[in-house]
């Protein structure tokens, strides 16, 4: 059990997408809130393209997840940088009005927003915005952050093969008998189910 209060609080959990220079770039957030009557808040990690895209073009779009969303979907928005791979590759999405994507898949709502406010929070920034569209997808429930952490990351978990000469972990259902670890260099036969 965690000794912080903080883990009780509800967070949903979204994918917030930007575009600057006619390239768009997303992140996995669970820090969107509604903040006012047609006013939201999102706060970005400073590291992420995707904030600096905000800060650029000063519009952001939000992509509510549902329980439905598979890790995979984290894995490609969560996992990978925008400064490496082009995260729109691979996804089914629609453009809203202001030009920005949201998905169409594992998503019950989006909402488009133009920020109004910005505010410094050292190494993440708050960005305030006012909501200028969206539209509701579907009914399937939104997943919370509580549910990411007991159902899908989870269950990913115990997935894949680790070596017991180092620790590394193959996330992948299948080992082929010829694999060999990228760090240690022994064979698959010095791996185990996890």
């Amino acid at each position: 059990m965690n000794d912080s209060p903080l883990f009780n609080l509800t967070y949903g959990m979204f994918v917030l997408t930007s575009q600057y220079n006619k390239r768009d770039n997303g992140c996995i957030v669970d820090t969107l809130i509604q903040v006012a009557d047609k006013k939201v808040a999102v706060t970005v990690n400073k590291m992420n393209l995707t904030h600096d895209y905000i800060q650029k073009s000063h519009i952001f779009n939000a992509s509510i997840l549902t329980v439905e969303a598979q890790y995979s979907l984290f894995q490609h928005w969560g996992f990978n940088s925008g400064r490496n791979v082009d995260k729109t590759v691979g996804i089914d999405y629609k453009r809203s009005t202001n030009g920005l994507i949201y998905l169409i898949d594992s998503s019950n709502a989006y909402i488009s927003a133009k920020v109004r406010q910005e505010i410094d929070l050292g190494t993440h920034t708050m960005f305030i915005a006012d909501m200028v569209a969206g539209e509701v997808l579907s009914s399937i429930p939104s997943m919370s952050y509580a549910y990411y952490q007991e159902y899908v990351k989870k269950s990913e978990a115990n997935k894949g093969w680790i070596c017991t000469v180092c620790g590394y972990v193959y996330d992948k259902e299948e080992l082929n008998a010829d694999f060999i670890c990228p760090i240690c260099k022994h064979p698959a036969a010095d791996f185990i189910k996890r």
